[in-house]
């Protein structure tokens, strides 16, 4: 054991001489050819890139063009009641936090911060910190700015028939991480909208009707219309159809006296504080025969009448019952 000691004692005493400046300087062996090659470590995980959710980046074509979601938006700014209807239906209504005005459906949707659509102001909304603005018009430009700091912005018109309402709820569930969602929901749209022209068999056809949604100035929804696309989905005759449309809007202006002298069969009401009643009160609208029969005038949820989002079928649905109340006063 003592002879152990002593070696390694020497050994300790070597090595702190070799440390002297005045020893010779080592001298590095050739690399052998057997020699195995120095490994580098891995990076540490904290440098790789994030993974990608599944389906983004996506870029979405819209009115604004093209914009490039990079991820789950979750916070969205949907500055139209109906784009927040379509988008609680897809199952993305935990991912908006801003509505319009006008937003009111689902209930849930009380809770969300309420933003003037005819007003806006660009600057405002980046304050917010949206990653996704959906737009149903775009004054001053907003969807440019929006753009411009990399805020994604979608814009969508009307639509004049059932598919293009399937196309923004498609194009919004791309946009959400809902694609699933959002074709699911459009079937179950279609085939309840196939079985309500099936029940109704034919009876709507060819019966002529006013849909009133302006008691003032008399703006009614033509056939090209999406509103009127769906009266005419079920064969009936809109009384606005003659009526001419200067700026190919789909609402052309009638006049209390065409309303008179056409004499729909039905009237449908959807402007707000409106009923037989008033309407009869209206000079010479007495002699309509609708006014006169029971059944004969139906009213209509306003806001479910003035959206093309996934409550049209309850639309249809009422303008179907009122077919059938109808035959039942012949």
């Amino acid at each position: 054991m003592r002879r152990l000691l002593l070696v390694l004692v020497l050994a300790l005493v070597a090595a702190a001489c070799g440390s002297d400046e005045s020893a010779a300087p080592a001298t590095t062996a050739p690399p052998d050819s057997t020699t195995a090659p120095a490994t580098t470590a891995p990076a540490d995980s904290t440098t790789l890139p994030p993974l990608q959710e599944p389906g983004f980046p996506v870029t979405i074509t819209s009115d604004a063009g093209t914009a490039t979601v990079e991820r789950r938006p979750e916070r969205i700014a949907a500055l139209s009641s109906v784009f927040v209807e379509m988008l609680y239906a897809i199952g993305a209504g935990d991912q908006v936090f801003a509505g319009d005005l006008f937003t009111n459906y689902p209930p849930e949707t009380d809770s969300l911060e309420k933003i003037d659509s005819f007003n806006l102001n660009a600057e405002a909304i980046i304050e917010l910190d949206p990653d996704l603005v959906v737009l149903s018009f775009d004054p001053g430009d907003v969807a440019a700015s929006l753009e411009a700091v990399g805020i994604p912005a979608v814009l969508m018109g009307t639509p004049s028939s059932l598919n293009g309402a399937y196309e923004q709820i498609q194009l919004l569930g791309d946009a959400t991480g809902r694609s699933s969602e959002a074709a699911e929901l459009i079937d179950q749209m279609r085939t309840d909208i196939k079985e309500i022209v099936n029940e109704l068999d034919g009876k709507a056809r060819g019966i002529t009707f006013y849909h009133e949604t302006d008691p003032f100035d008399f703006y009614t929804p033509n056939s090209s219309s999406f509103v009127g696309a769906l009266y005419a989905a079920l064969g009936m005759e809109n009384i606005a159809d003659a009526a001419p449309d200067e700026f190919n809007s789909g609402f052309p202006q009638l006049s209390p006296e065409f309303i008179v002298e056409a004499n729909p069969q039905m009237i449908f009401i959807a402007s707000s504080g409106e009923s037989v009643e008033t309407m009869a009160a209206r000079p010479g609208w007495d002699q309509l025969s609708a006014l006169r029969a029971d059944g004969t005038v139906v009213l209509l949820n306003p806001d479910v009448a003035s959206r093309w989002g996934p409550r049209v079928v309850d639309l249809l649905r009422a303008i179907a019952q009122g077919v059938e109340r109808f035959y039942e006063t012949l």
